[in-house]
Order: structure tokens, then C-alpha cells, then sequence
């Protein structure tokens, strides 16, 4: 059983949610909420915490899901599709984002990935996300030496990662062998010195920061 709690400060999303939810026997929402507090005022046990990224502010909680992502999994769940929101949320700690737009398959796929310790982006965001980390990378002046030089292959790779593919899926999108992924993905990780695919994911993030930045 995957115990959810909810917070939003919708009360029809939340009810919506829980709805949903209740319908499939291995989910079950133990609390829903429309601040964090009464998450904190709760103290129950959960497996994943959906979460809005703005709860009646115009400022999204990205400091909340850095102190909750610490001692829960938190899938976001937002309005928000914005590129910089979500690579606000990942970088923060977030385990998954999907927008409210996403059908409901998506919603209950992402609980369930979160919960088992993946990665979830809704299907447009990884598209989003796939178009401008294939974009060539301006690099500035002195910068080259600034980030870690990734070959074009590994850059593909890494943006499937992203969208969070497993290695078998990223061969056959990119008609290679599993082994030669499973290379490419250990040079990545030794070039930008991370370990879980967690930390593989918010790297390409970070570079995808970096080049709207540039």
C-alpha cells in the first residue's frame, strides 16, 4: 500500500485527487491538507507527498520541498509548466513534476514511480525539456573550462535521463545497445561526479539552467 498525503490550496484538486486515487487498491491518500503546516500537524506516516508549488502565494515552495525532499518523496503537482519551475522544484529536491493538465494515468504512473524510488516527468515536460537540451550549448567566453564537456551522444543520452527513461529505453530511441548506454551514462557520471539517477537528472537540469542562462 502507498500511503499519499495531499496538499494543495484547492480544496476541489485536493478532493479531485483523492478521488482519483482511492479508485486503484495499492494507493490510499492518508491526509490532505491545504498548507504545509498541517502536513507538519499531522506527523503521519507516507510513502509520497503531492504537492503544489504555489500555495496561495505567487512565490513557489521550492524552499519547502528542499526541507521535505529530505525526509519524504515529493511529487509536484502544478499549474505551472514553466521550464524555470521545474527546474526550480527538481533542483530542490522533488522526485517528480507533473502538470495539472496531465491525464490521470499520468498522476497515478508518477505516484507510483515516485514511490518506488524513480523519477517522474509528465510526457510534455520531458518533451520541453528533450527540445532545449538538444539545443546546442553557447558557451561563453572562459567557460568552457567552467562545466564539464560532455560529447553530443552523451548530452542525448543524459536529456533522456531526464525524462526518465530506463537505459533499455534510451538504446532503442537511440538504436544502441544497452551496454553502450550503460557506458555512456558512466561517463557522465564520472565527468559531472554524480552517482543516482536522481542526481544524473538534476545535473542535465542544471546544464539546461545554465544554457537559458548563457
Amino acid at each position: 500500500m502507498i500511503r499519499i498525503a495531499v496538499i494543495d490550496d484547492h480544496e476541489l484538486i485536493r478532493h479531485g485527487l483523492e478521488y482519483l486515487l482511492h479508485r486503484f487498491d495499492d494507493l490510499k491518500v492518508v491526509l490532505q491538507g491545504a498548507a504545509i503546516g498541517d502536513l507538519r500537524a499531522a506527523e503521519l506516516d507516507h510513502d509520497v507527498l503531492i504537492l503544489d508549488l504555489y500555495l496561495a502565494t505567487d512565490r513557489p515552495c521550492v524552499a519547502e520541498i528542499r526541507e521535505l525532499s529530505a525526509i519524504t518523496r515529493v511529487l509536484v503537482v502544478s499549474a505551472s509548466g514553466r521550464p524555470a519551475d521545474v527546474l526550480a522544484a527538481v533542483r530542490s529536491g522533488a522526485n517528480g513534476y507533473v502538470t495539472k493538465e496531465a491525464p490521470a494515468e499520468q498522476i497515478v504512473d508518477a505516484v507510483r514511480t515516485v514511490a518506488a524510488g524513480g523519477f517522474y516527468l509528465s510526457a510534455g515536460l520531458a518533451d520541453i525539456l528533450q527540445n532545449q537540451l538538444s539545443a546546442p550549448a553557447r558557451e561563453e567566453e572562459g567557460d568552457a573550462g567552467a562545466r564539464p564537456r560532455l560529447s553530443a551522444r552523451e548530452e542525448e543520452t543524459l536529456s533522456f535521463i531526464a525524462q526518465g527513461f530506463t537505459h533499455a529505453q534510451i538504446a532503442r530511441r537511440m538504436e544502441i545497445s544497452k551496454a553502450t548506454v550503460d557506458t555512456y551514462v558512466e561517463r557522465i557520471r564520472t565527468k559531472l561526479q554524480v552517482g543516482n539517477k536522481a542526481q544524473l537528472t538534476r545535473a542535465a537540469l542544471d546544464r539546461l539552467e545554465r544554457r537559458r542562462e548563457a
